[in-house]
């Protein structure tokens, strides 16, 4: 039995080394372009803010988007039926606002889910011929959120992959949440350098409105709730169109979910999106994450297995393994973690292996477990 598991632990850890060492590094030395300054002849920019009651949150964030520093923008909020005061207080405060106006949409349509309907809406309403999209309860890192966007928009690109962390707040659920966000960015901007963009996150994501069309926007999954960001690019993005963006300034971030069930809810609904992916990306990710399972599951037989038979070599290769795996890890990801702005504490990124390992595994069933319900907007 010692043969059959050192050849699984090399080859787990072999696979998980190719995608640190090779596909993650590119993350490190990547060269940010330097922002050009925005004249008066830069691309408009239309903001796309969906609110589904979301009134404290728009009484926060409007202001910050329509002081940001860019010559040529509106911010556009979709109110998709709130019920929290929402339309009232856009009607009375629109005024004191020189970007903002919005849409007022009152009904759901049974042949495409509630916020893909209000995106929609937003885009043939759009002034201008660059969308850049945010939730309402984000917060750009400052006044050149904007500006920073639109400048990777050179050289055939028509899409901006952005990052979106959340706020740092205490509890382990938070630091999850941080966790997953951080290497999820590591995963999507890896792979977009690497020639396979395949994702972006809807709170910060820029493309131009004439791909939205040219795709025939939603309408390969208009009726799967989620997606309005990742099955989009899994469908548009390519090697040739897609930039991504590493300057601080073009950050944007959110409020993490605050109780689990609220955080399970959401993560049942991402997981069942990631089964609509292309077949290569469910590949290139399946392989990354079930190689991290298989070596932790192989390490722990293992464990098991050398202090039974009280086998020294088994021990100490696999001592060997997770240790020079957590090295090149530690030093990979926090030097990406510096350039995301320390989204996670380095010191906590063996704890952050093995919450994905115990994440992986509970979590793998769940996409076949998912029962149909009336579509929620979010």
């Amino acid at each position: 039995m010692t043969e059959p598991l050192l050849i699984l632990l090399l080859t787990f850890a072999s696979i998980q080394l190719v995608y640190y060492l090779f596909i993650f590094t590119r993350l490190i030395r990547y060269e940010q372009p330097d922002l050009e300054p925005a004249t008066s002849n830069a691309v408009g920019v239309s903001v796309l803010v969906c609110a589904w009651n979301e009134l404290e949150n728009l009484k926060e964030l409007l202001p910050l988007l329509d002081a940001q520093d860019y010559p040529t923008f509106e911010v556009l909020v979709l109110d998709d039926r709130s019920s929290d005061g929402t339309d009232d207080f856009l009607k009375e405060s629109i005024a004191q606002w020189s970007h903002v106006r919005y849409i007022r949409i009152d009904n759901e349509h049974a042949h495409i889910t509630p916020k893909k309907y209000a995106i929609t809406m937003g885009m043939k309403h759009a002034r201008y011929p660059v969308a850049l999209m945010t939730d309402a309860d984000c917060r750009p890192a400052g006044s050149d959120w904007i500006a920073s966007m639109a400048a990777q928009l050179v050289d055939r690109k028509e899409i901006v992959l952005g990052f979106s962390p959340y706020f740092k707040e205490k509890g382990v659920l938070n630091w999850f949440i941080r966790c997953e966000t951080f290497f999820t960015a590591v995963q999507y901007f890896s792979l977009a350098l690497a020639g396979r963009p395949y994702m972006g996150v809807g709170r910060n994501l820029m493309y131009h409105t004439s791909l939205f069309f040219a795709h025939r926007g939603f309408y390969k999954h208009k009726d799967i709730v989620g997606g309005d960001d990742d099955l989009f690019m899994n469908q548009a993005a390519r090697t040739y169109n897609t930039s991504i963006n590493l300057d601080p300034e073009s950050f944007v971030y959110s409020y993490a979910k605050s109780s689990w069930k609220a955080w399970y809810r959401q993560k049942k609904r991402h997981l069942s999106v990631g089964k609509y992916y292309k077949t290569s990306n469910k590949i290139r990710l399946g392989i990354l994450s079930a190689s991290h399972t298989g070596l932790w599951l192989t390490g722990i037989v293992a464990l098991i297995w050398g202090i039974y038979t009280q086998d020294l070599l088994l021990l100490q290769t696999l001592a060997g393994v997770f240790v020079g795996r957590w090295l090149i890890q530690l030093f990979v990801l926090q030097s990406i973690n510096k350039r995301l702005d320390r989204t996670v504490e380095w010191f906590l990124f063996i704890f952050m292996d093995m919450a994905f390992f115990l994440y992986y595994l509970i979590m793998s069933g769940l996409v076949f477990s998912r029962k149909k319900k009336k579509i929620q907007w979010r």
